[in-house]
């Protein structure tokens, strides 16, 4: 049984910084990737940034160069460090699990995934 909960959501001002953690449990760090997703209130939900258990990285476009996805397999751990905060960033962000893909081709789509987290708010103002 796989179950993730998330951690480090808060509020913040524009140009700070937060680090989210995921907590994964029953996930086998060879058959998965892991992943960020966001959701702002009336949007729909956004790939943030994937991670496979070759360490194999792939980061949105509105993130890339200020936010930073990493693991430790040690510890069960997904993160994402994210630096440079802009108030668009405002959202509920949400942690995924789901099968593996080596080329990370659709690691950003949402259904790509069949395990989430409950969420973590994020709030940046202006």
């Amino acid at each position: 049984q796989v179950r993730l909960v998330e951690s480090g959501g808060g509020s913040v001002q524009a140009g700070g910084s937060l680090r989210l953690s995921c907590a994964a449990s029953g996930v086998t760090y060879r058959t998965y990737c892991l992943a960020w997703f966001r959701q702002a209130p009336g949007k729909e939900r956004e790939g943030v940034a994937a991670i496979n258990s070759v360490g194999s990285t792939k980061v949105a476009d509105s993130v890339k160069g200020r936010f930073t996805i990493s693991q430790d397999k040690a510890k069960n751990t997904l993160t994402l460090q994210m630096n440079s905060l802009k108030p668009e960033d405002t959202a509920m962000y949400y942690c995924a699990a789901g099968p593996f893909s080596y080329t990370l081709t659709n690691a950003l789509r949402d259904g790509s995934y069949n395990y989430w987290g409950q969420g973590t708010q994020v709030t940046v103002s202006s």
